[in-house]
Formats: C-alpha cells, structure tokens, sequence
C-alpha cells in the first residue's frame, strides 16, 4: 500500500516561525519564537517529517537560516525536508552531511536545470523538486516570477532525470485555508509517474482525506502549515482523520 505522509510546515524568517500569505512579505505573521520548540512540538504531535523553508534564503539566493535546520535535524528524532535559498551544489552538501533528509531544489529548477539535473544524478531520492505554479505555470524566485513553463512539462523533464520526489504548491491557495488543489496534484503526480506531495491549502481533516484518497496515483504527501497554526485542527487530528480512511 502507499504510503501518505503529513508534513507540518516551519516557515522561517528572522529567526522566527512566520506564515505568509499567498507568498507576499508583506503579509506575515508570526507565530512563534523557536523554529525547534515548534518542531519538538510536532514531533511529539506524532509527526515523522518537517518542512522547513528558510523564507530569508528564498529572497537573498543564499542560505540564511540553517541554523535553525541543523538544531532540529540533529536534536529530535524526525527526517528533515528543507527549501528556500539553496542555489549552490556547496548548499545541497551542507545540509545532506548535516543530517538533512532531503533539499528541496525550487526556482532554480528553471533558472538552473543543468544544476539540477547534476544533483538528481547525485542524490536521487534526497532531492525534492519544489513547483510551485499559478494558473498552471511554474513561478519562480520565491513566487515573485512566473515563467512561461508549464508544471506538468517541467515534472516530466526532471522524471527523466532522476527526480523521485515533487512538492507541488498552488500559489493561490497558500495561505487561503480554502482546499487545495487536488486535481492539480493529481495532473502531476499522473504526468511525472513519481511521488508528488501537495502543499497549499489544506483547511481542514477531509482536505487530507481527499488527498490520501489519491495516494494510488502518486499522491503521497501534504504540507500543512496555516492550518495547525490558526487551529482548524491539530496534528493529532489530522493523524486521527488519516486512520479512519
């Protein structure tokens, strides 16, 4: 049977666990002090994976808050996902030595491809590729661009390289508590024929419920972030709701 893993999402800015909205900077909250209370948290909610992403490195193309990913990493016992500002193969090392489980190579996806392609042949599985789209076309450079390339297209190219692993977002959903986008994820979960998690959106238990219902197709994942942190429900609840199905 496939598996459906929950992913509670630690969005990191200054330090700090913030969420955004629709991936504007200008719509921030923050929600707690300690990116690894948080984690400690979750982990105690029953969490297996966290999805770190370090906002700051997103904007600046560079690594900003990976202390905070090191202190989790090595401190509790969960696997680690981290996005947000990894450009360089340098990047992709550090954290994959530090006991990170997987790097989410995002934007550079398009900007960079030959990067990209070079880290699936050297890591595989341990690369996600992190796609977030609006209207269907992949968006780039922590959401501020969108490119003329469609995300099923890019999924099927980077499925021919090596990629295993897909984190789709959709853009208007992020932050928006209003369903995600299961066909959506579905499209590229069907397009690529590999693991796709879905993220953005997810409001309540039967959001996660209709994702894991997809799971046979490839869907194998959620990114919950707004949701645990407005309390539409909480992590145990989720897991709860996962078992009933």
């Amino acid at each position: 049977m496939s598996e459906f893993t929950l992913y509670p999402a630690i969005d990191m800015r200054n330090g700090k666990c913030v969420r955004l909205v629709q991936g504007d900077y200008d719509q921030e909250t923050i929600y707690g002090d300690s990116p690894l209370d948080m984690a400690a948290k979750f982990a105690k909610d029953g969490a297996t994976w966290i999805h770190l992403v370090d906002l700051d490195g997103a904007k600046a193309g560079k690594r900003v808050n990976h202390e905070h990913v090191l202190a989790i990493a090595s401190s509790l016992d969960v696997k680690v996902q981290i996005g947000g500002g990894i450009r360089t193969e340098e990047d992709v090392a550090f954290y994959l030595k530090s006991g990170v489980d997987r790097v989410i190579l995002g934007s550079s996806a398009v900007s960079n491809p030959a990067f990209v392609k070079k880290m699936l042949a050297q890591y595989g599985e341990k690369i996600a590729i992190g796609i977030d789209a609006r209207n269907g076309f992949v968006s780039t450079e922590g959401w501020l661009e969108t490119s003329k390339v469609k995300a099923e297209e890019l999924g099927r190219e980077l499925a021919k390289e090596g990629a295993e692993v897909f984190i789709f977002t959709d853009i208007q959903m992020d932050g928006m508590l209003s369903g995600p986008n299961v066909e959506s994820t579905v499209r590229l979960a069907e397009a690529t024929g590999k693991q796709v998690i879905a993220s953005g959106g997810v409001s309540a238990v039967a959001d996660l419920q209709k994702l894991s219902a997809q799971k046979e197709t490839g869907v194998s994942g959620a990114i919950i972030g707004k949701a645990l942190y407005t309390k539409q429900f909480t992590l145990a609840e989720a897991f709860e709701g996962l078992d009933r199905i």
